[in-house]
């Protein structure tokens, strides 16, 4: 699924205007997804006191038609026009022949009224401004927002939606005006908009839904960037078959671990096998190995030469070197420490004359490590997915966190491009971006995986799965995905907090036997619809 900008999007209209869907059709269609898209998730609106603030552009007239169909399935609506809408306006007209109580704010002194129906309300819609408002929001647009977000300190079961984007959401870069609201439900249309899953976006904008309102999917074939969707994870995963041997699923070479940092090598290691990976040797330092193989019975080893303090030493970098014809992919990271010793080690292995010629997924401390390196991509091998969160990012990039963070999507695509590398971009909605300039969004943000070690995991499910054949953008995608949705199984579970990495761990094959039966079922489905006529 494609995600727009502001200009996408008013582009993606005119088109849909000269091709018998004019903007009267689409607000139509608007309108109504959202009644179904409120309807569904509060389950029971008959007589519920439901309550659109209505602001004065398409927005509102995507609310004003919302409103006229939550009536009509015998919810109890109540409109709030904060400006004056044209004395033609259809759609306001429907929804007077209703007798829905309609109060005009400028009628509506110290908007006591407002107060009075946010009180008695079971939801609000802010239908006040959609993609086009990015100026500071002011004067009664303000002072109702601000009644809001009182009503929702006072009334925690109060449920809050946003029509498209919350109010004062800038479309684009995510940045948002104090007084936006931050819903439990954003209702987006047509397709979902950058600013979403950038920056505040990202907090404000509660869960995400994507509704459909007749924009041929054809016509955004051009656009970059999309949203990750099940079905084309399913689609890409690695075929298992049955003459398969474990060189089959590839074989992965995990240089990970340090005296300080056991628990990382093991995370990474399990997070390759259990996508799939047909062999992983752990390279690790060699006092750490009666450690770790309680736990990894499945892995085998490469003990290597190490430092007092237990880090790998630099010596070590000419026997990795000599086992990597032996793998179809290296792993290298996680848990490794910043010590002078292992700088060398990593920069000794990886780049220069002799730097390793295999496929890459680099995570953590090599990603520090490199940082240190003028021009260091300028010597990696071009086949390397990197993994770096902001803090990572903002080294190897020479910028700040708040720059990082403030301009996810177009930070990692900016790197990607000028490192000539996957870049995976960790967060809320982590952002995958590849040199070409194309670019794949999580549709997932979980806070149970801002914890220790899911990173580790997450290095080892991609390399998982680019030892299973995958390119490299599609191994970095599906396996964000894969994550992320084992982080959901399990706050689904057992909530957000106290989440730990190990525990997405033996999720991982389930989430990816229920997408393959999901896609079979709709397969079979589609099969049946096409034999039926």
């Amino acid at each position: 699924m494609k995600v727009v900008t502001v200009e996408e999007m008013l582009q993606l209209e005119e088109v849909c205007s000269k091709i018998d869907l004019p903007s009267e059709k689409l607000m139509e269609n608007a309108g109504q997804a959202v009644a179904e898209q409120v309807s569904f998730t509060l389950d029971e609106i008959e007589k519920q006191h439901i309550l659109l603030l209505i602001g004065p552009g398409n927005n509102g007239g995507d609310g004003l038609v919302a409103a006229r169909h939550l009536k009509d399935w015998g919810a109890d609506i109540s409109v709030y026009l904060l400006s004056e809408r044209p004395d033609d306006d259809p759609n306001l007209k429907l929804v007077r022949e209703r007798d829905i109580t309609c109060i005009e704010a400028g009628q509506d002194e110290k908007l006591t009224k407002l107060r009075e129906l946010l009180s008695s309300s079971k939801a609000v819609i802010d239908c006040i401004f959609g993609t086009g408002r990015s100026r500071p929001l002011e004067g009664v647009f303000k002072q109702a927002l601000e009644a809001v977000s009182n009503a929702q300190n006072n009334h925690p079961l109060l449920h809050t939606f946003a029509l498209d984007i919350p109010s004062g959401l800038d479309a684009n870069t995510g940045k948002a005006d104090p007084a936006c609201l931050h819903v439990d439900d954003t209702i987006t249309l047509g397709l979902p908009k950058l600013g979403l899953f950038n920056g505040a976006g990202a907090e404000r904008a509660g869960q995400i839904t994507v509704a459909d309102i007749g924009i041929p999917s054809y016509l955004s074939e051009y656009i970059k960037t999309e949203l990750i969707t099940w079905d084309w994870v399913a689609s890409v995963l690695p075929e298992r078959p049955f003459t398969a041997n474990k060189g089959t699923f590839g074989r992965i070479l995990v240089v990970a671990g340090s005296g300080r940092y056991i628990g990382a090598a093991y995370l990474a290691c399990m997070g390759a096998m259990r996508v799939g990976a047909g062999l992983v040797t752990l390279a690790t330092p060699a006092s750490l190995k009666p450690i770790l193989a309680g736990k990894l019975t499945e892995t085998t080893y490469l003990p290597l030469p190490e430092t007092s303090d237990g880090n790998i030493s630099s010596g070590a970098a000419k026997l990795v070197q000599q086992e990597l014809g032996n793998y179809d992919v290296l792993l290298m990271g996680c848990g490794l420490g910043q010590d002078r010793q292992v700088a060398d080690f990593i920069k000794n292995t990886l780049l220069g004359s002799k730097k390793a010629q295999l496929p890459l997924v680099l995570d953590a401390d090599a990603l520090n490590n490199l940082a240190t390196t003028p021009k260091w991509w300028q010597q990696l091998h071009d086949d390397a997915i990197l993994t770096p969160h902001p803090g990572e990012m903002s080294r190897l990039a020479g910028v700040s966190i708040d720059e990082v963070q403030s301009d996810r999507v177009g930070t990692a695509m900016r790197m990607a491009k000028e490192w000539g590398k996957i870049v995976v971009l960790k967060g809320a909605y982590s952002v995958i971006a590849n040199p070409e300039g194309a670019c794949r969004i999580s549709p997932m943000a979980n806070p149970g995986l801002a914890s220790a070690g899911t990173g580790d995991v997450l290095a080892g499910v991609i390399a998982g799965l680019r030892a299973q054949g995958m390119t490299p953008a599609e191994a970095a995608a599906c396996g964000v995905y894969l994550h992320a949705e084992a982080g959901e199984v399990m706050r689904a579970e057992i909530g957000d907090a106290g989440m730990i990495a190990s525990d997405l761990l033996p999720v991982l094959p389930m989430v990816i036997q229920e997408l393959k039966e999901e896609l079979e079922s709709s397969s079979t489905e589609e099969e049946e619809n096409v034999a039926s006529g």
